[in-house]
């Protein structure tokens, strides 16, 4: 999910700038249900800032991991500084940034992974996954955002998972695909590979997340890798099961 504080500075993009939603926010909205942890990632809209990050991650606590954006010249010391504050990924954000976004990007996923054991997150249409494959199954360790989007790519996005990349099962208002149908093929070839999100609160998304979503989940797969989607994929790759 994304916290939104306007204590923090907020940057538009594509001349879009979300409401706010605040620690507090997320937990009210999520007060029904018996949360273990999650991912805090940024937005366009929150550039390279960490401050709002680091604030989130201290209220939110154990449990909590930040997914954050960062220039590729950013030092070593920066990174250790942000692990040690519970960050451990970097994202791609191809579809608000453009192509452009992963000039850097085989070179910058081996130095955090080797530096800290971070992954990469793209944000990406599964439409660009083909001209992309080779590279992407060189990179150390990578999750892909809301199934990839795309029905065009989805057969490359499987064969990526097949590879090992991490799917998440997350803003189902925001993917042109049959979600279900989804669901089943990625976890016919890896039942590790599907992690769960909100996508709160659903910022730019035409259907924001419902409730129902989780039941759609529980559903299509059954409890047994439900439990898997739900929480232990995820726990066991952000590093947090107890």
């Amino acid at each position: 999910m994304h916290i939104i504080d306007p204590r923090f500075p907020l940057t538009e993009n594509q001349g879009y700038a979300p409401d706010p939603f605040t620690c507090e926010d997320y937990l009210e909205r999520t007060k029904q249900w018996n949360i273990a942890g999650g991912a805090i990632v940024s937005g366009s809209f929150q550039g390279y800032g960490q401050s709002y990050l680091k604030d989130a991650l201290s209220k939110l606590g154990k449990g909590f991991v930040g997914v954050t954006q960062l220039p590729e010249n950013v030092t070593d010391v920066e990174i250790l500084n942000l692990d040690a504050a519970g960050i451990k990924a970097v994202r791609f954000n191809v579809k608000r940034g453009g192509i452009d976004t992963l000039t850097h990007l085989d070179t910058f996923a081996k130095r955090i992974y080797e530096l800290a054991g971070w992954h990469v997150e793209m944000y990406i249409e599964a439409k660009l996954l083909m001209e992309m494959e080779d590279t992407i199954k060189r990179l150390p360790a990578v999750s892909i955002d809301h199934l990839g989007l795309t029905t065009a790519g989805f057969d490359t996005l499987l064969k990526l998972v097949e590879h090992g990349v991490r799917i998440k099962a997350s803003g189902f208002g925001r993917v042109d695909m049959n979600v279900a149908e989804a669901i089943q093929a990625i976890v016919r070839v890896n039942p590790d590979a599907l992690m769960f999100g909100t996508d709160l609160p659903s910022t730019r998304a035409p259907r924001p997340f419902l409730d129902t979503d989780i039941e759609l989940i529980q559903e299509t797969v059954g409890d047994e890798i439900a439990e898997k989607v739900l929480y232990s994929n995820a726990a066991q790759w952000y590093g947090k099961k107890d």
